[in-house]
């Protein structure tokens, strides 16, 4: 299964790349610098960016012991939205390596405060209302924060970002983004044996020699550090989060910590498909790709929601 994984994600990988193939026919030293200076780097984006958030939302589910935690709906992403747009349109902050910093804090004080609110292992009602009070608050922050900026075009400029996009992404801007990211995961992916048992409880954990509470503040600053790097470069982007880690724990029947790795390329898949058809539809206008992940998650994540209340009430 791991193989059939890999091998999807490098086929999708090169026809993202690739894909239209007749700007490439023409000039070749044209059709090089398209290449390096613009799909590259967009290519690396989607992947690394996916990658992330499937990786951190089935860590984050298994922090919380909740099929519901991820980036986007524990207000993460919104976090690293605000405190990026106040780096930008108020501190005139242009370096993406700062911008990253920024956004890294805004969703660890995020994800700390959800911590507070709803606790480790609070239940799927506390931890949605959780979130979603979060997310709608630090939106209206954004909001505000956008509203009185000293620009006037600050909404302007910032709707495709806050929708989450790709375009004309910079290798800089990539590396700033990416390399933070990749750092934190692989050390999510190090801890994998511990959060599968962190699942059995804390009691059993602790007696197998894992330290539960170290383990979750520390997965949860990872988690930030990956997400709020990522969403600082290329904006929110949701649901990708949510779904890649529900059907990694399907392929390896229930194990969370298990699940990371198969999460993170079923992320980076998914985020493919999506910029990919975002590119090819013929709408002759740019579609932002957090509308179409938000379209095709949100049935998904009502299941969740029904199936959760279901198995409540019975």
């Amino acid at each position: 299964m791991r193989a059939a994984l890999i091998l999807c994600l490098m086929t999708l990988a090169a026809l993202h790349l690739l894909l239209p193939v007749d700007i490439l026919q023409a000039d070749p030293s044209l059709a090089s610098l398209l290449l390096v200076e613009l799909r590259l780097p967009r290519t690396l984006l989607v992947i690394g960016y996916g990658a992330t958030l499937g990786l951190t939302g089935a860590a984050l589910q298994t922090v919380f012991a909740n099929p519901l935690a991820s980036p986007d709906i524990s207000g993460a992403s919104s976090g690293a939205v605000l405190a990026a747009v106040l780096g930008t349109y108020w501190l005139a902050i242009t370096d993406p390596i700062l911008l990253a910093l920024l956004g890294t804090t805004g969703a660890l004080m995020t994800l700390a405060l959800l911590l507070l609110i709803a606790g480790r292992n609070g239940d799927q009602t506390t931890l949605l209302l959780g979130g979603v009070a979060l997310s709608l608050a630090l939106g209206a922050a954004t909001s505000l924060a956008l509203a009185l900026a000293p620009s006037p075009f600050a909404f302007y400029d910032a709707f495709d970002w806050l929708m989450g996009g790709f375009a004309d992404r910079s290798l800089g801007q990539a590396a700033a983004a990416l390399i933070p990211a990749l750092i934190a995961s692989a050390w999510l992916l190090g801890r994998s044996n511990a959060l599968d048992l962190l699942a059995l409880g804390d009691d059993v954990a602790s007696s197998l020699g894992v330290r539960p509470k170290r383990l979750a503040t520390e997965t949860i600053v990872a988690s930030s550090i990956a997400v709020g790097a990522c969403v600082s470069v290329c904006g929110a982007i949701g649901f990708v989060g949510l779904a890649a880690p529900v059907i990694a724990r399907r392929v390896v029947r229930g194990h969370p910590g298990r699940a990371l790795a198969p999460a993170a390329a079923l992320g980076a898949l998914l985020l493919l498909l999506a910029d990919m058809a975002v590119r090819l539809l013929p709408l002759n206008r740019t579609l932002p790709i957090g509308v179409l992940t938000a379209l095709f998650g949100s049935p998904l994540f009502f299941w969740m929601v029904i199936r959760a209340r279901r198995s409540v009430t019975s």
